[in-house]
């Protein structure tokens, strides 16, 4: 029986709910807002299924194997545009629904909550691009993958690379129609904190928000921004990492789940089909490729992997690459990313303060923060934000 002791020991992919052939375990949200496994005892025969398929308890080895690496941007200047980095994912899940296949990813709804969902029109891919700094809710996709396998159909499914360990788990053997593509991945924030975001920003606009991109380019690709829209300002709210509450909180490490403090999934050799993430340096590999529109780094992992990508590389301009090259300065491939210090205060006021209060309190405008941005802007209005940008990468070695 599945017992979650150790929050840090839980990543939330729901394997185990998944897995029960008692269905005696669900998911529920704690004080932080994130959901862990519970189990009704009295259901439970103690077959010890959902303990086999956890990929926490069950932590695959990282095993050198034969890889191959891409950087690549999108040639569809639409899809270029909307995508968080390169449209890497775009060209994948196309070549899963031209074969009459399915794909499952991550969708900010209406109600501004991330769940997994799946599509099975090219004309629905919108709703996966961009990226969702929120954990999203799973919900029964896990058997629902399955069900479309058993019925030989080809399956894409995408997330972060628990989401993909459990999956695999979950499924117990290999799928020969079964494409996984994970993301390089920070860490998942808490729901509970968007929420309470959510709450802020409506308050303070005075307006309902429609719907948020996490990374848009209005600025370019190496000054992404915050994108808010509600229902009179026409998407006018851009914001970055330096002025936006939601990604100061996101990258401060304040509002992670715990797991991602202690990630078991660190690791370069994964046991999806595709790995990708951004690219922001270009100029380090290629002076072809546009270095401002967005790009994605593509570490190919298997077979099937290399034989979808023969088939889409012409959706692409790309350069090929070592694997040692694509996975150089990503930090968070084989490092989790340390908790704030205030992390537990910050979860305690926010389960007793709104969100003006909560947001106004650890991450207020002051002036410093307003010359910041001002200077930001002005860089990028002269030109000299890429270059300056460079520059730090040099000196800090920081990608």
């Amino acid at each position: 029986m599945i017992q979650i002791k150790e929050k840090q020991k839980c990543c939330g992919c729901t394997a185990c709910v998944a897995v029960c052939p008692e269905k005696c375990i669900e998911m529920k949200e704690d004080s932080e807002g994130f959901v862990y496994p519970n189990v009704d005892k009295e259901k439970c025969v103690q077959c010890g299924a959902c303990e086999k398929v956890c990929p926490i308890l069950n932590v695959k080895p990282d095993i050198p194997f034969e890889q191959t690496a891409y950087i690549v941007q999108n040639k569809n200047r639409k899809v270029l545009q909307e995508s968080t980095a390169g449209g890497a994912f775009t060209a994948i899940a196309k070549y899963i629904l031209k074969n009459n296949g399915v794909v499952f990813g991550a969708e900010l709804g209406n109600d501004l909550v991330v769940r997994h969902i799946y599509i099975e029109k090219e004309i629905e891919l919108s709703r996966f691009r961009n990226s969702k700094y929120v954990q999203s809710c799973v919900g029964n996709t896990f058997k629902q993958v399955k069900i479309f396998l058993d019925q030989e159909k080809f399956v894409c499914f995408s997330g972060t690379p628990c989401q993909i360990e459990g999956l695999k788990n979950y499924l117990q053997k290999d799928y020969e129609k079964l494409i996984t593509v994970d993301v390089v991945c920070r860490a998942v924030p808490s729901p509970l904190i968007f929420r309470k975001y959510v709450e802020f920003q409506e308050k303070k606009m005075a307006d309902r928000i429609k719907t948020v991109r996490f990374r848009d380019k209005h600025y370019g690709y190496k000054y992404s921004t915050m994108n808010i829209i509600t229902d009179r300002n026409y998407g006018n709210y851009h914001q970055g990492v330096e002025s936006d509450p939601w990604l100061r909180a996101f990258f401060s490490n304040i509002c992670d789940r715990p797991s991602c403090h202690y990630c078991h999934f660190r690791k370069q050799y994964h046991v999806s089909d595709f790995t990708i993430w951004d690219c922001f340096q270009v100029g380090r590999f290629s002076k072809e490729l546009d270095n401002d529109e967005g790009a994605t780094r593509v570490l190919v992992h298997t077979n099937k992997g290399r034989k979808i990508f023969d088939v889409i590389k012409w959706d692409f301009h790309y350069i090929q690459v070592t694997p040692k090259a694509i996975v150089a300065g990503t930090k968070e491939m084989k490092e989790s990313v340390a908790p704030n210090e205030l992390r537990q205060t910050f979860f305690y006021d926010a389960r007793c303060m709104d969100g003006t209060e909560l947001f106004r309190k650890y991450f207020p405008c002051t002036f410093k923060l307003k010359v910041e941005h001002f200077v930001r802007l002005l860089c990028y209005r002269l030109g000299i934000y890429s270059i300056l940008k460079k520059m730090y990468v040099r000196f800090t070695h920081k990608y």
